[in-house]
């Protein structure tokens, strides 16, 4: 097997970092797809400060991702250079300050942390019961389900940046709009804030169970599949363009565009990420023939499509 980069040896470098390190990491399991190559090393910090070390010591031409809940996250067949920060333990606890806002790490579920508020009879967050993905996840891309948006709950939040420095700003300085937030893209967040109001018990059960039965006759639960591909352009619905440009149960491989839902790519029992990703960019050039629209990707595409790695190189 050739040889496309020798993994670089963290731990010479870092022998104090107190989270988990792994080298040749299979991420690719770690997505809802399940597919994809491994990452050169996969930390998962202790604490903040476990990540700002590691942030503080990296050299600043190795690359650095974050890996949330792997709900709309495609990693390529080649596997992903650097490191991958996956957010664990410390970052998925969740609380409620005496204010009544809940403060959540950015490694937490969406849909914990509408439980956790329905526990404590605080309403606004149903929505994110019907989101697949994590705190910082939906932070970044503002996500949204059922009416609701991360912008619509969101107060403040807590990140660290490439050079190890901390930065505490309001949600109203991310200037979100639709799936999207203007975030600076080394950022790493590591916290959020979130502001509800008193709600009943009975109403707020009744939100939760309408949005995930909304979800689960709407979308293709049970499937290997990434979520929304592509962002609703404005004036337009994703999926509408789709079904017109003849794209709905198109295949390429074992990669299939959702019969259910035909914004949703499907890992049909042995897809490649790579089959998965030409499926979704034939959706893209077919509907920009059709209408001229070029739709966005909501999908993180991480990695290469050649290997870096040799089996035993570390």
């Amino acid at each position: 097997m050739t040889l496309y980069h020798k993994p670089f040896r963290i731990r010479e470098s870092w022998q104090d970092v107190r989270g988990k390190l792994t080298a040749l990491a299979d991420i690719g399991k770690l997505t809802w797809f399940g597919v994809g190559g491994p990452a050169e090393w996969l930390f998962e910090p202790a604490d903040t400060e476990d990540l700002i070390h590691l942030l503080k010591n990296c050299p600043k031409e190795i690359p650095i991702n974050v890996l949330g809940a792997g709900s709309n996250t495609l990693v390529r067949d080649g596997g992903v250079r650097g490191i991958i920060v996956k957010l664990s333990g410390f970052f998925k606890q969740i609380s409620l300050n005496p204010t009544h806002r809940i403060y959540a790490g950015a490694g937490a579920i969406d849909a914990e942390v509408a439980r956790f508020a329905a526990k404590n009879e605080i309403a606004g967050l149903e929505f994110l019961i019907g989101i697949p993905g994590t705190v910082g996840g939906g932070i970044i891309m503002n996500a949204g389900a059922n009416g609701g948006e991360f912008k619509d709950i969101l107060k403040k939040v807590s990140a660290v940046d490439r050079n190890g420095i901390q930065h505490v700003i309001s949600a109203q300085e991310l200037k979100m709009e639709y799936r999207h937030a203007r975030v600076p893209k080394d950022w790493i967040f590591t916290h959020a804030e979130f502001s509800g109001f008193r709600g009943s018990m009975d109403n707020i059960r009744k939100k939760l169970k309408n949005n995930l039965k909304h979800r689960a006759d709407a979308q293709p639960l049970g499937k290997r599949t990434g979520g929304s591909t592509f962002a609703n352009p404005e004036g337009n619905k994703a999926w509408k363009l789709i079904e017109e440009a003849g794209c709905r149960g198109l295949t390429i491989g074992r990669a299939k565009v959702s019969e259910k839902h035909c914004n949703f790519l499907i890992n049909d029992e042995g897809a490649t990420a790579t089959e998965i990703e030409k499926l979704g960019l034939e959706i893209y050039h077919r509907v920009k023939q059709r209408c001229g629209i070029e739709l966005r990707w909501e999908i993180k595409r991480l990695g290469q499509f050649k290997k870096f790695y040799e089996e035993g190189a570390i």
